[in-house]
C-alpha cells in the first residue's frame, strides 16, 4: 500500500493529460465492417449527465482531493456473474417478430430487447446466427436468413448488417455478445428451399429426416470445413466476445421418426476404406475431431474470444448414479464429458432445464456432477429454463436455481437463461430477477487462461461543483484496454461501486447523503478502474476526499 500526498505538480499533470485527451478521436474499438452498416442507436441516456468533460482549475481539484492510496488493503471489488440470456431467431422465437419486418422495426425490436437486459443488470447476450446453414449477417459462405427478410437469400433493403448492428449496440450498453451458431443444420422446416441453400449447393453434405428437416452429415469432412470456415470468418470480421454451440450435433432420433441417421453413403465410403470403428464410435470421433479443431483455430486467430458449448443436460443415464433420462452420448453421438475433460471450451453451458426437486434430473445434482468433470477449471455457466410461467412459483424456482449456481460454483458463477422471451413475457418474473439476486451489476467473471494481463487505470479527476463531487475519467490510450468501467464509491466506511459502458467518462455524487435521523454521512472516497475484454481489472487506487469542503 503506498500514500502519495497530492501536490500542484501531480494534479497539473493529471489536467494536462485530461485537456490532451480532449482533442483524441473516440477510442472505442471499431470492427472491420464487410459493407456499410446502419446507424446504431445511442445507448439510453444515463443517469447522470454527460457533458463534455471540461477540465477544472488545479486549485479545485486540489481541494477536493486529499490524499491517494495505490493498491490499498482489503479494497473492495465488484460483484462476477455471468448473466446472460439466449436470442433464438430461428422460426423467428425471439427476433425478428417476424420474417420481412422493415430495417426500423427490426432494429427497434433489437434496441428493446438490449435495453431490458441493461436495464435489469444482464451483462452478456447469446444472439443466433446461424440457424439454417445461413446467415444474420453479410456472408460470402452462406445466404441471408429466410428469417430476417422472408426470402432466403435476400438481404435488408436498406442494406444494414444485423449483427453488427446487435454487436455495436450490445457494447454501447456494457453488454458481451457470442454469436450462435448451429454446426450442422442444413434446413430447418418446410419452407421452400431455395437455389442458395446447402440442400442445393452441396447435395452431397446433407441428407433428409423424416420431419421434414435436412442435416449435413458430421462425418463428411466437407461438413466440418465449411462450419469451420464460418466460424473463423466470423472470428475475423466481427468484433465477438463469443462462438457458442447448442445441443444440435447428431438430431435427436425424433426428428427421423426414430429411425437411425440417413448416413449409409459416408459410412459405407469409411468402411471400404478399411476403417474398423464401431458406427457410433465413428460418428463421436467425427464430432469430436471437429470440436477439437475449431477450438484451437479459434484461439490461434484471437485468442480472446470465448468459446462456449451449450450441450442436452444429461451426458448418460447414471452419471451420477441417480440420473435418468435421455442419452446423448448413444443418441447424439455427443461426448459431452469429453469436451469438458479436455477443457476445449472456454465456458460450459449444459442444458439443465429440469427443477431443483425433479426425481431422476434434478438440477443441483447434475450441476455437481458437471462441475466433477470441469477438470480444467473452465467457466460452468449453466442453461436454465424460465419459460415455466411467471407465477409465483415458478419465480421461486428460477431464483432459487441462480443462488444454488453461486453456492456451488462460487468462484465464477452464472447462467444462461432460456430464453429472452419468457422475460419480456412475464415482467413479474424479471421484476423478481432484478430486485433479487441482479439487483447490483455485475463483471463478466475474467478467463484468466485466455489473458490475464491487467489493463491500464485511467486517469481519475474529482471536481467540486456545488453540492456535488463531479468525476471525470480518461481511459487508457489502448482502446481494447476500455470495455468497461468501476467507479467505487465511499460514504463513511461504507463502499459501493456502478458500472459504467465504454461510452460514459463522466459522474456525480452527493457531497454527503442524509440518514432518517438527519446525520450527514460524507462522500470519504472514491476510485475508478479499467476492465477489458476479457474481464481483468485495473490496479485500484484510492482518491480520499476532503472532508472540509
Amino acid at each position: 500500500m503506498t500514500r502519495i500526498k497530492t501536490s500542484f505538480i501531480l494534479f497539473c499533470s493529471i489536467l494536462l493529460l485530461l485537456q490532451a485527451c480532449k482533442t483524441q478521436k473516440s477510442t472505442a474499438p471499431t470492427p472491420k465492417e464487410p459493407s456499410e452498416v446502419a446507424q446504431v442507436p445511442q445507448p439510453e441516456a444515463p443517469a447522470e449527465p454527460q457533458e463534455t468533460p471540461t477540465p477544472a482549475s488545479a486549485k479545485d481539484t486540489v481541494a477536493v482531493v486529499e490524499e491517494i492510496i495505490e493498491a490499498p488493503a482489503n479494497h473492495p471489488q465488484a460483484d462476477r456473474e455471468f448473466r446472460a440470456a439466449w436470442v433464438a431467431t430461428v422460426a423467428n422465437i425471439n427476433w425478428p417478430s417476424k420474417p420481412g419486418l422493415s430495417v426500423a422495426e427490426q432494429q427497434r425490436e433489437a434496441i428493446t430487447l438490449l435495453d431490458m437486459l441493461k436495464k435489469n443488470n444482464f451483462n452478456a447476450v447469446i444472439f443466433q446466427v446461424r440457424p439454417q446453414a445461413d446467415a444474420l449477417y453479410e456472408s460470402k459462405l452462406e445466404p441471408w436468413s429466410y428469417y430476417l427478410t422472408g426470402k432466403q437469400g435476400q438481404a435488408p433493403e436498406p442494406f444494414y448488417d444485423p449483427l453488427h448492428f446487435w454487436i455495436e449496440a450490445a457494447h454501447d450498453r456494457g453488454l458481451e455478445l457470442h454469436a450462435w451458431l448451429n454446426p450442422y443444420r442444413a434446413h430447418h422446416s418446410s419452407k421452400e428451399i431455395s437455389e442458395e441453400s446447402v440442400v442445393k449447393t452441396n447435395p452431397e453434405l446433407v441428407v433428409k429426416l423424416k420431419n421434414g428437416m435436412w442435416w449435413m452429415d458430421p462425418a463428411q469432412e466437407g461438413t466440418k470445413q465449411r462450419s469451420t470456415a464460418v466460424v473463423m470468418d466470423l472470428i475475423k470480421r466481427y468484433d465477438l466476445d463469443g462462438i457458442h454451440f447448442d445441443d444440435y450435433f447428431y438430431p435427436y432420433d425424433s426428428y427421423n421418426n426414430g429411425e437411425d441417421f440417413p448416413d449409409d453413403r459416408s459410412w459405407t465410403a469409411y468402411k471400404n476404406t478399411g476403417g474398423e470403428l464401431a458406427r457410433a464410435d465413428w460418428r463421436r470421433y467425427h464430432v469430436n475431431d471437429f470440436i477439437e479443431n475449431l477450438y484451437k483455430k479459434i484461439k490461434a486467430e484471437k485468442p480472446t474470444v470465448k468459446f462456449g458449448l451449450s450441450p442436452f443436460g444429461i451426458w448418460r443415464p447414471g452419471y451420477p448414479k441417480s440420473v435418468t433420462g435421455y442419452d446423448q452420448y448413444d443418441e447424439l453421438y455427443a461426448d459431452a464429458k469429453l469436451w469438458l475433460n479436455k477443457g476445449w471450451v472456454d465456458y460450459y453451458t449444459p442444458q439443465l432445464y429440469w427443477k431443483i426437486n425433479t426425481e431422476g434430473q434434478s438440477f443441483p445434482v447434475l450441476l455437481g456432477w458437471w462441475g466433477s468433470q470441469n477438470f480444467e477449471k473452465r467457466h460452468l455457466w449453466p442453461g436454465i429454463n424460465v419459460g415455466l410461467g411467471g407465477d409465483e412459483k415458478n419465480i421461486d424456482e428460477t431464483i432459487n436455481q441462480i443462488m444454488i449456481t453461486r453456492g456451488m460454483t462460487p468462484n465464477n458463477p452464472g447462467v444462461v437463461h432460456w430464453s429472452i422471451g419468457p422475460l419480456v413475457k412475464h415482467p413479474g418474473l424479471l421484476k423478481s430477477i432484478s430486485e433479487g439476486p441482479y439487483k447490483k451489476p455485475a463483471l463478466v467473471p475474467a478467463s484468466p487462461w485466455l489473458d490475464n494481463t491487467a489493463p491500464k487505470s485511467p486517469v481519475v479527476v474529482p471536481v467540486a461543483e456545488g453540492q456535488s463531487i463531479k468525476l471525470t475519467w480518461v481511459p487508457p490510450v489502448n482502446a481494447e484496454d476500455g470495455f468497461k468501467y468501476v467507479v467505487y464509491f465511499k460514504y463513511g466506511d461504507t463502499w459501493s461501486y456502478k458500472i459504467f459502458d465504454r461510452n460514459t467518462s463522466e459522474t456525480k455524487f452527493s457531497q454527503y447523503v442524509e440518514r432518517k435521523n438527519g446525520e450527514k454521512v460524507y462522500l470519504s472516497a472514491i476510485a475508478v478502474t479499467t476492465v477489458d475484454r476479457s474481464g481483468n481489472e485495473s490496479a485500484f487506487e484510492e482518491v480520499l476526499i476532503n472532508k472540509k469542503l
